[in-house]
């Protein structure tokens, strides 16, 4: 899942504007699906479009949804799902617009959201909800680990439903790196010597990125935690980025300037321009060996300090005009068939947000034969160098904060 980091300058627009809108609610004729039983939920969701508003940047994801989900949806459901391509800041935008104009019906039922995003739609009151108690395959979701049940430490409280798990990996070409760095001096190190072939984007992973030197600088594991604490980004971030700003003359570019977004940074990784790329997804390397994008030589680790794992959601919107047909698809993305299809190597390698324990007997015997990856580490072996995710300020702050620091915008 990706978002841009123009975001902090848009959210502060929408709030000035949400603060000035008068209270409107969005038209609540239909039924509530809350107070409908499930039987009664599938009748009304049957024929019904859901507009899902999600990435669109990776060609592995877009085949499950429109290989898999969209025909799976329509023949047990009878429901088309119409996928919009837009994220972050476009979702954003949309919902305030519409907030705006008063209109009552939006033009996303459904979106794929997470961390920064969530917080800012909550923000301004532009998600329904609490509704995940109501799906049936709910009562599989491991809603007690941490990773899962909170979003960036906020409690997601019935308001978006998890999807998937994933965790921050580093990936680099075995032929050019024999021994990856496992912390910032190694990576120093590394730049100094081979100039030119290390750097970041400027979206969600590259953040993510900043957030793991940022939790490292200011102690490690838990350093950070809870709500956003002024004081301590006031003390720990301008050590990031003088560490950023003496690495800067060798980086790719002289670090003037970032790849936007991974899929730029991992076409200059397989060709040879950079010795790395990173990645959101901890099996992705697996998924782009596959495809032919990335060499066989190409690997995926963990550093030494850990990496931040998180999950990913779906919301539905308060002005939904299918609030049935949305709750119906999201209750199939989260059933034991749509994450177990989700989780194999060929075709996302996406973590599920399922606990085996809950699962009926045959659903655990398939998620354990599901094949292991080959160029990536399995999950047990990371887990225990995986980082709780940062509240949604650090992201925005640290967003804002890179135009200057780093870009002298």
């Amino acid at each position: 899942m990706q978002t841009y980091i123009k975001i902090p300058f848009l959210f502060v627009t929408l709030l000035t504007l949400a603060a000035c809108e008068n209270n409107t609610n969005p038209d609540t004729t239909q039924e509530d699906p809350r107070d409908m039983s499930w039987d009664a939920v599938l009748a009304e969701a049957e024929g019904k479009t859901v507009d899902l508003m999600m990435w669109m940047g990776d060609p592995q994801i877009n085949g499950y949804i429109n290989d898999f989900v969209k025909p799976a949806l329509n023949d047990q459901y009878q429901i088309d799902l119409n996928v919009i391509n837009g994220q972050g800041n476009t979702i954003v935008q949309t919902l305030m617009a519409e907030k705006q104009a008063r209109r009552s019906e939006s033009e996303i039922d459904l979106m794929w959201i997470n961390g920064e995003t969530f917080y800012q739609l909550r923000q301004i009151e532009a998600l329904w909800g609490p509704w995940t108690t109501h799906l049936p395959n709910a009562q599989y979701i491991d809603f007690d680990n941490p990773f899962i049940g909170r979003d960036f430490q906020q409690p997601v409280e019935g308001y978006e439903c998890p999807w998937g798990n994933v965790q921050m990996a580093l990936i680099y070409d075995s032929t050019r790196v024999s021994n990856p760095p496992q912390n910032r001096a190694e990576l120093q190190n590394y730049v100094e010597e081979n100039p030119g072939t290390f750097t970041f984007d400027n979206q969600f992973t590259g953040l993510t990125f900043l957030k793991t030197l940022l939790i490292d600088i200011a102690g490690g594991p838990g350093s950070l935690s809870g709500p956003f604490d002024e004081e301590k980004y006031n003390t720990y971030a301008p050590q990031l980025w003088d560490y950023l700003r003496a690495m800067k003359p060798n980086m790719w570019k002289s670090g003037t300037n970032y790849p936007e977004g991974v899929a730029p940074m991992h076409q200059m990784f397989a060709n040879g321009e950079l010795h790395f790329t990173m990645s959101n997804n901890d099996a992705e390397v697996d998924n782009k060996i596959r495809q032919g994008v990335f060499p066989e030589t190409a690997r995926a680790y963990v550093w030494d300090i850990g990496t931040i794992q998180n999950s990913h959601y779906m919301g539905i919107t308060k002005r939904a005009g299918d609030k049935a047909a949305a709750m119906v698809v999201v209750n199939f993305l989260i059933s034991p068939e749509a994450q177990y299809q989700k989780m194999q190597p060929k075709v996302w390698g996406d973590g599920t947000i399922l606990s085996m324990e809950k699962l009926p007997a045959e659903w655990q015997t398939k998620f354990a034969d599901i094949p292991g990856r080959t160029y990536a580490p399995d999950r047990s072996e990371i887990q225990d160098r995986a980082l709780m995710e940062l509240a949604p300020e650090y992201m925005i702050r640290l967003a804002d904060d890179f135009r200057s620091e780093l870009l002298n915008l």
